[in-house]
């Protein structure tokens, strides 16, 4: 029988399983001799497997406006207990510094005066909203949920690519991904010690219950989803699903003096606490888009007067920004006094104009990314853009410094992954997912590893194309399976200083046992107005976007 990998070639990115050709690495050895001696044809049957599981239970999402079931590659991604550690520890230390900053700049705004961060980078931020300043979380959490892509780099290094603190998305495939795989490689999970991702429905309630207003004995819970026509509708349902809460849409609450109230059969019941999935544009028709009906008008009056909690909070999206994402190292050591774990990629602010020109001369040889973008969209890969597309991007960059960064070209490492019916290295990243209760930042262990599927793409992203792997992340001796690393949250903001809020902007402006039981998923009757609502569902995923304006 042929040896699956015997034309397997290393590509140009650090190989995750091989060391060189032939040789696997330790944390792949037990995969490689379970893979080693099937046939592509038994491979095949196996990766058939998985896609009908995923298109039986309905998990998938929208491209083009196609609904298909999430490709999930039969090829699992490994991480040692000793890699992770360093994983986890980057990624809680800048959620950290990331809640620092946004507390501070819609409170008292110090890091501005201090020149940490320059006052045009933030109050140019298309998702810096001055209708959130003074807004003050019941615990102070603001990233409840945070997700933080990473890469590894030319020698494996992970390094952060950026950061998504408005509403992360790609949970919902890291724990089905989980489930299909235990059942197509039953033999290597038996032969493996790996960690489990079920925990984080729980760990998730948790968080949003310990964020209630203050003297809320019993929290209500409530996922607020922009409805069926989203495309992460799936991970919406299976979240209020598994932490035993109710789904509502936006018609199904109501807020009165300051009060927010879910409509049921038995009458109207105060909500406390509002899982958001809708991007702050379409949140609140008062404050913001006056012609949303995805919203509840009056949610944020509520959270001001601190009746109610928005998670993610209203305003994060400006720690999304991928400019301001250039300052987080120096974010970490200002409000933690600590050197940063996890390195950014090396990138090119463009405002400078000495800097705007080496970076315009060498165009062919960088990644170029307008600021607010997401999904992968608007991203220019220069080695492989034609000269048309490089004259183009020149003009757009040159008319708008502010909305570009440039990145070196990373090559991302490769993992074996199945194309046709032969394994091939694809470049891959990672979304880790981070979960922060006002006392702990919890990293989930694992993870959304997303795959780019054709030979030498470097965009990841589901909505570009891209695919997505289970992520193993191998238990250290001492600690069992499952047990999530944790790190303590650090007190923040400094006293002082003021944010001028007239200053002109420059553009815009597991859980255990659930309370009451587990009530089904609602998936509610589009109804008569489902034309606009429609709309407005899949207005907010232009651009590649998911939900939330942060795709996986």
């Amino acid at each position: 029988m042929a040896d699956l990998f015997e034309d397997y070639r290393l590509g140009p990115g650090w190989d995750e399983m091989f060391s060189e050709a032939g040789v696997p690495r330790e944390t792949y050895e037990a995969l490689h001799a379970t893979l080693q001696p099937l046939s592509s044809a038994e491979l095949g049957g196996r990766a058939e497997v998985l896609a009908r599981a995923f298109l039986d239970q309905g998990i998938t999402f929208a491209l083009k406006g196609v609904e298909r079931p999430f490709p999930l590659d039969i090829v699992p991604r490994i991480i040692s207990a000793e890699q992770w550690r360093v994983v986890e520890a980057g990624v809680a230390q800048r959620v950290r510094a990331l809640e620092a900053f946004l507390a501070d700049i819609y409170g008292p705004a110090q890091v501005l005066a201090d020149r940490v961060v320059p006052r045009r980078v933030v109050v140019t931020s298309a998702h810096f909203h001055r209708e959130a300043a003074g807004v003050v979380p019941p615990n102070g959490v603001r990233v409840h949920v945070a997700g933080v892509d990473l890469i590894r780099d030319e020698v494996g290094a992970f390094r952060v690519l950026e950061d998504n603190v408005r509403v992360p998305s790609g949970v919902s495939y890291v724990m089905e991904n989980r489930r299909a795989m235990a059942n197509v490689l039953p033999e290597v999970f038996a032969a493996t010690r790996i960690q489990q991702v079920d925990s984080y429905p729980g760990q998730l309630l948790r968080a949003l219950r310990a964020a209630a207003p203050a003297g809320t004995a019993d929290p209500t819970v409530v996922v607020l989803t922009p409805g069926v026509h989203n495309s992460a509708y799936f991970e919406h349902a299976l979240l209020a699903r598994e932490m035993g809460v109710e789904l509502v849409e936006g018609r199904d609450l109501v807020c009165v003096d300051n009060e927010v109230a879910m409509r049921t059969t038995a009458g109207e019941q105060r909500v406390d606490v509002i899982y958001r999935r809708i991007d702050d544009e379409f949140l609140d028709p008062v404050h913001f888009r006056a012609d949303s009906v995805l919203g509840v008008a009056g949610l944020l009056n509520a959270a001001r007067a601190g009746r109610v909690t928005i998670a993610n909070a209203v305003g994060n999206g400006v720690a999304d920004d991928k400019l301001l994402y250039t300052y987080v190292p120096e974010l970490v050591r200002y409000y933690l006094g600590e050197e940063p774990i996890l390195p950014n990629v090396e990138t090119y602010r463009l405002e400078d104009p000495d800097v705007l020109d080496h970076v315009l001369d060498r165009l062919d040889q960088l990644v170029l990314k307008p600021v607010d973008g997401s999904g992968g969209a608007g991203i220019v890969i220069g080695s492989q853009a034609t000269d048309e597309q490089l004259a183009g991007l020149r003009e757009q960059v040159r008319h708008d410094p502010r909305g570009w960064i440039a990145q070196r070209e990373v090559a991302l490492s490769m993992v074996p992954t199945l194309v046709g019916n032969r394994l091939r290295a694809r470049h891959v990243d990672l979304r880790p997912f981070a979960v922060n209760d006002g006392q702990q930042v919890r990293v989930l262990p694992g993870g959304l590893t997303r795959v780019a599927l054709p030979e030498g793409a470097l965009v990841v992203n589901s909505s570009q194309g891209g695919g997505s792997k289970d992520t193993w992340v191998l238990a250290p001796a001492p600690r069992g399976a499952g047990e999530p690393a944790v790190a303590t949250l650090i007190p923040t903001p400094r006293d002082g200083g003021t944010l001028a809020l007239d200053e002109p902007a420059g553009g815009r402006l597991a859980l255990d046992e659930p309370a009451g039981g587990v009530p089904p998923t609602r998936r509610p009757d589009p109804g008569p107005d489902a034309g606009p609502v429609a709309a407005q569902q899949q207005q907010q995923q232009q651009a590649g976007r998911l939900d939330g304006g942060t795709p996986c």
